[in-house]
């Protein structure tokens, strides 16, 4: 994720430098001084807030295209999520060298100060409107990050608060349109320019008229409702003819209550070709406790998917294999296990670690225990907190072959995969490949 955003910007920057090279003719005895200066961070400024905000709307229209390369659906909402706080951050930086310029006038005067770009009088006009709206979107960004960053404030509001960014994107891209300067437009930054405002602004249209995943989205009903442990609810449901079929680990976009919205859940079954799906789903938020008490036996339901690339491993039959489930984070696994059931002379030799609380109470280990029994490769280990078991890097570093490539799956909570990177980091293991599920919505 660091690397991609990095490389974004950096070709945004190069875009702006492009052209202020191109135009270093035309600059010859202007003098360097705090009003140029300001210009220059001005336009930076601005063009690395737009870029970031267009590529956050284009990926929230969830771009399956875009998995593969990214590693993931959840891997895409977390450089969505990252690239439109840079974008608010960066338009807070714009917004306060716009501020700027009482202080240059009190400091240096006005000597300097470079001429404005003018147009006919509509143009003016259209650049006031322009410059109003960029600044009441500034404000309602920052808005915006702090409630999306303040966790205390419900999913269900935040949600519908969340759905004026679109709006909020279109005041931008009317603002950076009118106001960029007029020779960007015969340069590449130019072209740049112009290609995230259509980007952008059919993303936002899409996410407007309620477009995103449209063609992926199937009817259904729920077919039983379960509590198979405490702050468990199991919801298995019966999907219309449409629905495309799913890989072992994936997600879906699930609607049980139309007031409610959609919410991401693993699917936690394998596809056994009859439209039937089953959800294990914790209770960790406002939504998910008292689900069971809420949902019924054909009660209807809707579902967007599938997404995600945490699939069954295959073709790395020649590299040790660690599994390693937190909690709820198991149910991707209970898919694979499921799947594995059909051929279990597909499993690869495996490690598989399940971290819970207390193994008596937990409702996933007995299935476990049935489902790896028909799968002799696979070896379950169960490391119980309540029993002082805590899962090391030192364990993994032991247990794989020295000479091998181990290919680490994890699925659970991230304080527990951090951990365990940064013991693996602090002992100088590098054979180690961690695949992470790492999906959050905000």
């Amino acid at each position: 994720m660091k690397r991609f955003l990095s490389a974004f910007i950096a070709l945004v920057t190069l875009a702006w430098a492009w052209q202020l090279c191109s135009n270093a003719g035309s600059a010859v005895g202007v003098p360097a001084n705090a009003w140029v200066a300001r210009e220059h961070a001005l336009t930076l400024t601005a063009l690395w807030s737009f870029a970031l905000m267009s590529l956050t709307m284009v990926l929230a229209t969830r771009p399956v295209w875009l998995e593969r390369p990214f590693g993931g659906m959840d891997r895409i909402y977390r450089v969505h999520k990252w690239a439109g706080i840079l974008a608010i951050a960066f338009a807070a930086l714009h917004w306060l060298v716009e501020m700027s310029d009482g202080l240059i006038k009190a400091v240096w005067g006005r000597e300097g100060r470079l001429p404005k770009d003018h147009g006919s009088s509509v143009l003016e006009a259209m650049r006031d409107v322009a410059e109003e709206l960029g600044e009441f979107a500034i404000y309602a960004l920052l808005g915006m990050l702090v409630l999306t960053l303040w966790k205390r404030v419900p999913f269900r509001m935040w949600r519908h608060l969340h759905k004026v960014m679109p709006v909020l994107y279109l005041a931008l891209a009317f603002h950076a349109a009118f106001l960029a300067p007029l020779d960007y437009w015969t340069q590449p930054v130019g072209l740049m320019l112009a290609a995230l405002v259509v980007a952008g602004s059919v993303a936002s249209v899409r996410a407007l008229m309620g477009w995103i995943g449209q063609d992926r989205r199937v009817g259904g009903v729920i077919e039983s409702v379960a509590e198979p442990g405490q702050g468990v609810t199991e919801v298995s449901c019966r999907l219309d003819g449409g629905w495309r079929g799913h890989r072992p680990g994936q997600f879906a976009f699930a609607t049980f209550e139309r007031s409610e919205g959609a919410h991401p859940f693993t699917i936690a079954s394998a596809d056994r070709g009859d439209r039937r799906v089953t959800f294990q789903i914790k209770a960790l938020g406002d939504y998910t406790r008292g689900l069971a008490q809420r949902l019924q036996p054909g009660q209807a339901m809707q579902l967007e998917g599938p997404y995600g690339c945490f699939n069954l491993p295959t073709g790395h039959e020649e590299r040790d294999q660690v599994w390693i489930a937190g909690g709820i984070g198991v149910t991707p696994f209970i898919a694979w296990l499921e799947a594995l059931q059909a051929a279990p002379e597909q499993a690869p030799e495996a490690d598989f670690y399940y971290c819970v609380r207390d193994r008596e109470s937990d409702p996933f280990v007995a299935r476990l225990e049935t489902l790896c029994a028909q799968l002799p490769s696979l070896r379950l280990q169960v490391i119980s907190s309540a029993h002082e078991q805590t899962l090391s890097a030192a364990m993994l570093d032991d247990r794989a072959r020295k000479e091998a490539v181990t290919e680490v799956w994890f699925c659970g909570p991230r304080g527990l995969a951090d951990s365990l990177r940064k013991g693996l980091h602090e002992m100088g293991v590098s054979r180690f490949r961690f695949h992470q599920e790492a999906f959050e919505m905000r």
